[in-house]
């Protein structure tokens, strides 16, 4: 069981999951309308409502929790196999984000909010050496977590493989790249590999790519946080398929 936090997070799972929902505590005497949303969505799914003090709440939050935690029972996972079939299924080009290895949470928790936003069928992972599903990656997805699939896997290189197998082009980034992100064509079957904080994508990884790619850097840093170059590189996909629709 994991504690979900936040108003985002919440509301989201009691409208997709609210059959995981165990518990769910209010801070009391907050009657803001906010919160009504969250009682009522509550009510409609049959979940009993528990009042709670600051107190209480702060003692079982990582963070804010804007007056309301749920305690849930874990999310669901997905395997290669459902990855492979995915884009299949809604009849669109793949579009897959694949994480080498990040393992701070508010990072992992802002890319699957940007996934989410941007159309992405799947997020990929390594069962090893990354951060899973934990409540600061729910808190920071704001409901992401919940709605966004993510693909945890043994072997990155080989499912890359199977991907391009399929017909999908692995784009990875990396800040050595000749080419800039802008000068790819992303209109196809994407699978975008961004690297781990600090250390980027690893060899094997790198060596299994397509092309990479780098964002132009006007400034004196050398990089952007992952999340943020996530963020960057996958709404120019998106740019790049509204232009060529």
């Amino acid at each position: 069981m994991d504690w979900i936090y936040g108003i985002h997070a919440v509301q989201t799972m009691l409208k997709s999951a609210p059959q995981r929902v165990r518990e769910l505590h209010v801070q009391r005497g907050r009657q803001d309308d906010r919160l009504q949303k969250i009682h009522k969505l509550a009510e409609q799914h049959g979940v009993a409502l528990q009042w709670a003090t600051v107190k209480q709440l702060d003692g079982k939050a990582e963070g804010r929790h804007q007056g309301v935690m749920a305690l849930c029972s874990p999310g669901e996972t997905y395997d290669e196999g459902f990855l492979l079939k995915l884009a299949e299924e809604k009849g669109q080009d793949a579009f897959f984000l694949m994480l080498d290895g990040v393992t701070d949470p508010h990072n992992l928790g802002a890319c699957l909010r940007s996934a989410d936003g941007a159309g992405v069928h799947a997020v990929i992972v390594p069962k090893d050496n990354s951060v899973g599903l934990t409540p600061v990656v729910t808190k920071v997805a704001c409901g992401a977590a919940e709605t966004m699939p993510l693909v945890m896997v043994t072997n990155l290189t080989r499912t890359l493989e199977k991907l391009q197998r399929q017909g999908a082009w692995v784009v990875g980034t990396a800040g050595e790249a000749e080419q800039f992100i802008y000068d790819l064509d992303l209109k196809g079957p994407i699978v975008l590999v961004m690297g781990a904080e600090g250390a980027g994508m690893r060899q094997l990884t790198r060596k299994q790519c397509d092309f990479l790619a780098k964002l132009p850097m006007a400034g004196e840093v050398s990089s952007l946080n992952v999340s943020v170059a996530t963020g960057v590189c996958l709404f120019e996909v998106v740019r790049q398929r509204r232009a060529g629709t």
